[in-house]
């Protein structure tokens, strides 16, 4: 018997199972010195990141988008070979438990029977020949039953957070923009006359965010899954709408009758969003950064204060209305950006530049690339 060989065996095999119930399981992040799916997960994510930087690849994006669903298969395939490897090295290591023609398996045998083992193939041209090797036989077969069972499981409920993120992007479009805006959603909310409207629209995403935290907190590859238009991702709408927060928390000319319903749903919906990016950030060890350069410059500022104001909708001009803004723009601007380096997800301007037409006014006939 080779101890050393069962002894590593099980080790390997209990700290999968602690992994693979930390992350499927157990409704929460773990964050370890040592844990599988942390280094998997670091190595994978420095990979995303340099192919992110490759601007002159003709396939960044389409690679981009299938990074995050492989990388996810990634997991999954190096916990079951991990599992397969480690039960080999316990039959390995117990000499006698198993054998093949009445001679004793070697490694490579006892790898092929360990993964017929595990998915339950059972050929039969080696078998557990004593107590101890049926024993772990039953207890392998078990495990790759219920394994098989909870990924089954896991893959829908990230989907289906990925589906309901999806869908809360998409009610956006028509309200701020395919590429949204902090100016296009006020604009287009004062244009119609519909300021209360707003108000509701801050609710959804107030508990929007709070869906977006929980998913994120359980399940953090759900960050890396870009959406299916180019043009947009969940990063940049979030920061569109805590753009449009902090432009509201900077309150109105006139004292308008909505205005303070408005300013109080703006606050909470910017505290839930920040939660979001604050607690994503740290799950994924990335340090705040400040941006590569200024994303509300005076010019735009004051452009879009025209653009309200001829909207009907005055922002507060005070120059504590000018502080209070940047103040708001210090608790969240720095880890959005090194989000949206990690993620290599834009973040939206304050104000459109030009003129983008929303995906619902284009199709593919017309030339237009957004898938």
């Amino acid at each position: 018997m080779h101890i050393f060989a069962l002894v590593v065996g099980l080790i390997l095999i209990l700290m999968v199972l602690l992994d693979a119930f930390e992350t499927i399981v157990l409704p929460r992040t773990v964050r370890r010195a040592i844990r599988v799916t942390s280094i998997y997960t670091w190595a994978v994510s420095r990979a995303y990141t340099s192919l992110g930087k490759m601007r002159r690849c003709s396939r960044r994006q389409t690679l981009l988008n299938g990074f995050a669903p492989m990388m996810l298969l990634g997991l999954i395939v190096m916990w079951t070979v991990a599992i397969v490897f480690g039960f080999a090295l316990v039959y390995w290591g117990a000499r006698n438990s198993l054998n093949t023609n009445h001679d004793i398996a070697g490694l490579a045998k006892t790898l092929y029977f360990s993964g017929g083992t595990f998915f339950t193939l059972g050929f039969g041209e080696v078998v557990p020949s004593d107590g101890i090797g049926r024993f772990f036989a039953v207890c392998e077969a078990g495990l790759g039953l219920a394994f098989l069972a909870l990924i089954i499981a896991y893959i829908p409920v990230i989907y289906a957070a990925f589906s309901r993120r999806e869908v809360q992007m998409l009610l956006l479009d028509s309200k701020a923009g395919s590429e949204p805006t902090a100016a296009e959603l006020l604009r287009r909310h004062a244009s119609g006359k519909a300021m209360p409207a707003l108000i509701d629209l801050l609710k959804d995403w107030e508990r929007f965010s709070a869906e977006l935290l929980e998913s994120y907190l359980s399940y953090p590859v759900l960050a890396y899954y870009r959406s299916q238009h180019d043009n947009q991702n969940w990063l940049h709408s979030l920061c569109a709408i805590m753009d449009a927060c902090a432009l509201v928390g900077v309150g109105f000319e006139g004292n308008p009758p909505w205005a303070a319903e408005l300013q109080f749903q703006a606050q909470a919906t910017f505290a839930m969003a920040r939660h979001v990016v604050v607690d994503l950030a740290y799950i994924l060890d990335v340090e705040p950064q400040e941006p590569l350069q200024e994303r509300l410059s005076s010019r735009d500022s004051a452009t879009i204060r025209a653009l309200l104001g001829k909207n009907g909708l005055n922002l507060s001009q005070s120059e504590s209305a000018e502080a209070r803004l940047k103040e708001i723009r210090i608790l969240y601007e720095p880890f959005l950006c090194g989000l949206s380096r990690e993620l290599v997800m834009d973040l939206p301007t304050w104000i459109s530049e030009e003129h983008i037409k929303d995906n619902w006014e284009t199709t593919a006939w017309d030339g237009a690339k957004h898938f």
